[in-house]
């Protein structure tokens, strides 16, 4: 393998850029081959709309990363790379449609008394759900950094157990796979508390009303109220930016327009890759960082893997749609009601609770939702870099759509053979600018360019966003947390010696925290791992 490489990476997302980082940084001969024409995967930044308008093009929020292993190790090397994060102390809210908000800071103080302030008992209920999950973070943020089906799992299992005891583990297991709607109701009296928190479900690829989103809805509340909502300084290719700086200066190389083909195999393990041109290259261990589908629908078509394997694979369920819209504009939003709204980052539009479940529903059942939960991100009061002096952008992201179209929830719009053409997106993004608009009077006169990009569209831009699945897959408990990406080969590891499985599809799942490149990384850094891996 002397002219070749220790890890040959498959796809450019952050899970691959994270893990050839730490890879090249171990002193592993690391390769990075990206199809397209820029590394970053879901991580996309751009003038999209008008020149000095700097656009997130699909994620834009890094609670996950700066919150997360990768970033805890790698961060300081990172910064001297000119990564620099901004954060703001007012993360997130939820408006109502009646123009009543509801807000969640970084203060635990100023949480509590909001929460009261909309029902008696609420500042209460909030503490004692900081205060409890902090008791036991370790177990909670050990759960979502930790390889299920290893021996570090087993280890985590034990701790549990010999905290709580049997009938205790039995609880904990109980309040995991927990409905966020369950939770909400048991917890907090106000309707409000119920908005604000349940619309983050969606960031989970989950619902309200799905297992194991009442555990999500708690990691996500406590996250923020910790970690607040950073992103990067001039937008968050600048992680991108950083982290191939870092792999380059530790002696990584990092190709695009590379499309791999196949992984190669010799005596029943990885020898390497060879790309669409032809060209071969030889790497004792390949990471893909691609749907299941496509590990074994292409990269391993040729090879005989177990028929449990490949029929699980066939049968791996792609999440609800999403669709991002973009606006730039001439001047900062002016919102009714509360002054907070202004300079929160995030914001979520939504009746409440139940708002989130219907939209959720209707868009399960093939229907564009009624009164979706619409996400405002505000990215200028983070970083007012990202459009020109006086002027201001939009992030939207709508995370409950159908890929095809049924019909219409609302009766109002004209879905016509189910596809996601581009009348249907400027149509329904039209609906979206509608609903922001009964809360920004100003939004009308002030947009200068808007762009829409439909599921469809998503798909287009990146083969892992399938049927516009922003998620990697859908995170229903057979395809979550011990069963992600699917029971027949749950985990990392693959049937073929030398590969390994990274990405958004396996555990700890989507959101840019880079779990899974870390977790693999760390375990071919192991003393002799890599030979026998």
């Amino acid at each position: 393998m002397a002219d070749g490489y220790d890890v040959a990476i498959v796809g450019g997302g952050i899970n691959s850029l994270a893990a050839a980082a730490f890879l090249a940084r171990g002193g592993k001969r690391v390769c990075v081959l990206e199809a397209e024409d820029e590394f970053g995967g879901a991580i996309k930044t751009a003038e999209l709309t008008e020149p000095g308008f700097v656009h997130d093009v699909f994620s834009a929020w890094h609670p996950l990363w700066v919150g997360g292993a990768a970033h805890a190790e790698l961060g300081a090397e990172l910064g001297q790379r000119g990564l620099e994060y901004l954060n703001t102390e007012h993360p997130t809210a939820t408006l109502f449609p009646d123009g009543e908000a509801a807000f969640l800071t970084t203060n635990t103080d100023a949480n509590a008394a909001e929460l009261e302030r909309h029902a008696p008992g609420g500042g209460d209920a909030w503490r004692q759900l900081i205060v409890g999950f902090m008791a036991n973070a370790d177990l909670a943020f050990g759960i979502l950094g930790t390889e299920l089906w290893s021996g570090a799992g087993a280890r985590l299992a034990w701790t549990a157990y010999r905290r709580f005891g049997r009938r205790g583990t039995v609880a904990f297991l109980g309040e995991l796979v927990q409905s966020s709607r369950d939770w909400l109701t048991q917890t907090f009296r106000s309707e409000r508390a119920h908005g604000l928190l349940a619309p983050w479900v969606l960031h989970t690829g989950l619902g309200p009303d799905a297992a194991t989103s009442g555990f999500m809805t708690k990691v996500i509340a406590a996250a923020i109220e910790l970690g607040g909502m950073p992103v990067p300084r001039g937008g968050g290719a600048r992680l991108v930016d950083a982290l191939t700086q870092l792999i380059r200066d530790h002696g990584g190389d990092l190709r695009t327009r590379a499309d791999v083909d196949r992984v190669l195999v010799l005596n029943g393990r990885a020898s390497g890759v060879r790309t669409n041109e032809g060209e071969v290259i030889r790497a004792q261990v390949v990471l893909c960082n691609v749907l299941p589908t496509q590990l074994y629908g292409r990269l391993l078509r040729d090879l005989q893997v177990p028929e449990d394997v490949a029929a699980g694979a066939r049968r791996f369920r792609a999440g609800r749609a999403a669709m991002q819209i973009h606006f730039a504009l001439s001047e900062p939003p002016r919102w009714n009601g509360d002054e907070r709204l202004a300079k929160t980052a995030l914001i979520h539009l939504t009746p409440g609770l139940d708002g989130v479940s219907r939209a959720v529903n209707e868009a399960e059942r093939g229907l564009l939702p009624a009164e979706a939960t619409v996400v405002v991100g505000q990215p200028t009061t983070v970083d007012p870099s990202r459009a020109p002096a006086g002027r201001s952008i939009l992030w939207i992201q709508l995370q409950e759509l159908p890929w095809q179209v049924k019909g219409d929830a609302a009766g109002r719009i004209d879905t016509g053979e189910g596809r996601w053409t581009e009348e249907l997106r400027e149509r329904y993004a039209d609906r979206i600018q509608e609903r922001i608009a009964r809360h920004v009077p100003n939004l009308d006169a002030i947009v200068r360019k808007r762009v829409a990009l439909s599921p469809a569209d998503l798909e287009a831009a990146n083969r892992n966003l399938e049927r516009g699945d922003p998620y990697g897959g859908s995170l229903a408990l057979d395809q979550n947390f011990l069963w992600r990406p699917f029971a027949a080969q749950p985990g990392h590891r693959t049937p073929v010696a030398g590969v390994y499985h990274i990405g958004a599809s396996t555990w700890p799942g989507p959101g840019l925290g880079a779990g899974s490149g870390t977790l693999v990384a760390k375990e071919l850094l192991k003393p002799r791992r890599l030979r026998r891996a």
